[in-house]
């Protein structure tokens, strides 16, 4: 009579989006165990509520090794607004919002007109952020069809001390 375990047979192979989700789950992981005070952009929007549902993937139950950090434009729908503070809310995570707003009040960003758009001022507000908050890592996603500046990125993007990569 043999005393041998039964062999159980190979797990199945990941798809290609499990496979994508995984190391996904891995790399936020990575980031949290090297980084000693890392955050989540999380805007609301289509990309970071992914990466927010990725994060809850890899961290719960316990809560999440960073705070949720957006950087408003004012120019979001009321609804997305909503949504962001009600995920935060749900999941009892710190959410750390800055805007672009505060900014222009502090003469940090000076608009060329009242109505320009307020997308490419954000870096600056980010900037500030990330000193205040002394973070050492900004965690996010940008659709490579949206971003095509992030297109040739694979994981990483390295930026140096004046946000250019490193």
């Amino acid at each position: 009579m043999s005393h041998e375990s039964p062999r159980r047979p190979p797990p199945e192979p990941l798809d290609h989006l499990a496979w994508l989700e995984a190391e996904a789950i891995q790399v936020l992981r990575e980031v949290a165990g090297q980084c000693s005070n890392p955050a989540l952009l999380f805007s609301g929007g289509k990309g970071s509520a992914c990466f927010l549902r990725l994060a809850e993937k890899a961290f719960r139950p316990a809560r999440f090794p960073f705070p949720l950090l957006h950087i408003d434009t004012g120019h979001n729908y009321p609804e997305v607004v909503a949504f962001r503070d009600r995920r935060a809310a749900e999941l009892g995570e710190r959410l750390v919002v800055r805007t672009v707003e505060d900014s222009i009040r502090r003469d940090r960003v000076v608009l060329s007109h009242p109505r320009e758009s307020r997308n490419r001022h954000q870096s600056v507000t980010l900037l500030d952020a990330i000193a205040e908050l002394g973070l050492d890592a900004c965690i996010g996603g940008a659709r490579r069809d949206e971003e095509k500046a992030r297109a040739k990125e694979r994981v990483f993007s390295f930026r140096d001390g004046f946000d250019r990569r490193a």
